[in-house]
């Protein structure tokens, strides 16, 4: 089995600030995470190209698309608080963008089985109309549409410690894409609560698991096979997109969770069962540990690869039982 990795190094140039978690060292850490795989030949990287602008305008807002390209026009600026353009970052958060799809095309020629994007800015908090939280453009949601444009089923697994605010809205009324988030509960943005299953046309094809810190893998194993697994194998999407945070790992500066590389190895090998071999696409999205990045890159390359590595052991019996419980229960009370 072979996978594409998909990266450029203009994506270093970002620079976000001296002391902002969101560096340029986190895609090094990745790119060493891949070597640290040790797939060889079975490893196919390509350089990631721009994104075709109006791709990003059926995701997002075009009077919002122009704002960026007017901070980006004057040399940068700070979009929020936690969110900073620096004088190349537009072109690497188009970059960021055009990964996916990219991939999509590489991957539907057949010649490889999945698919790995390297990339920086992330994206998964950005909605139609808003950057925030690192973030610029939605860079699996315009993946996703691109998909259902073609007329595809999407399934997005967001295992980022932080809930992803900005894919769950602008697919949130969308009965094409079906989106799951586990992510820790109370966390940055404050969204993510189990209650939000969708609106419209949309609902029940949103699944929000909020977990507790220190929540430990096994938990989230137990989730996927017993609540989640049962919904999407019902919901039958074509491709799969995870949106791949690896700051659910214990060690990780910002958020607190208690996953190691193993569990995203085991995790990930569940998760992509559910669609066939050349139909899965991974974005990288937060991580802020250096080490954990490398180690959780290379767990999830070789799980894509149909192999196992665990640099660490799985965790089990910690925190999270009784946040399971209670997501379990609300499930059974709303099918």
């Amino acid at each position: 089995m072979s996978v594409l990795f998909l990266t450029n190094d203009q994506c270093f140039d970002h620079q976000p600030g001296r002391q902002h978690p969101e560096r340029p060292e986190r895609l090094s850490a990745v790119q060493e995470g891949a070597a640290l795989s040790e797939l060889g030949s079975s490893l196919v990287q390509i350089e990631a190209e721009l994104v075709d602008r109006n791709e990003i305008l059926k995701v997002h807002d075009s009077h919002f698309v122009e704002a960026l390209e007017k901070v980006d026009s004057q040399g940068g600026g700070r979009i929020d608080p936690d969110t900073k353009m620096s004088e190349h970052s537009w072109r690497a958060a188009q970059i960021s963008a055009g990964a996916g799809i990219q991939a999509v095309r590489e991957l539907s020629k057949g010649s490889h089985d999945a698919a790995f994007c390297a990339v920086r800015p992330p994206g998964h908090h950005a909605t139609s109309n808003q950057s925030m939280g690192f973030c610029f453009l939605n860079n699996a949601a315009i993946a996703a549409q691109y998909l259902v444009n073609s007329g595809q089923k999407v399934l997005i697994v967001d295992y980022d410690a932080h809930h992803g605010n900005g894919t769950q809205d602008i697919f949130y009324q969308n009965p094409d894409v079906f989106f799951v988030s586990f992510h820790q509960w109370p966390l940055y943005p404050g969204t993510g609560r189990m209650e939000e299953t969708g609106d419209g046309q949309g609902v029940g094809t949103t699944m929000n698991l909020p977990f507790p810190t220190r929540t430990t893998g096994d938990h989230y194993r137990r989730a996927w096979e017993e609540i989640i697994y049962p919904k999407v194998t019902a919901f039958n999407p074509s491709w799969l997109i995870i949106s791949a945070g690896f700051d659910s790992h214990r060690n990780d500066p910002v958020a607190s969770l208690g996953l190691t590389s193993g569990d995203y190895a085991d995790l990930t090998s569940e998760i992509i069962k559910v669609v066939p071999s050349g139909r899965r696409l991974v974005f990288l999205e937060g991580g802020y540990d250096l080490e954990a990045l490398r180690l959780s890159t290379a767990a999830v390359l070789r799980t894509l690869a149909g192999d196992s590595l665990h640099p660490e052991k799985p965790t089990q019996n910690g925190p999270g039982k009784e946040a399971l419980e209670t997501i379990a229960q609300f499930h059974i009370r709303n099918s």
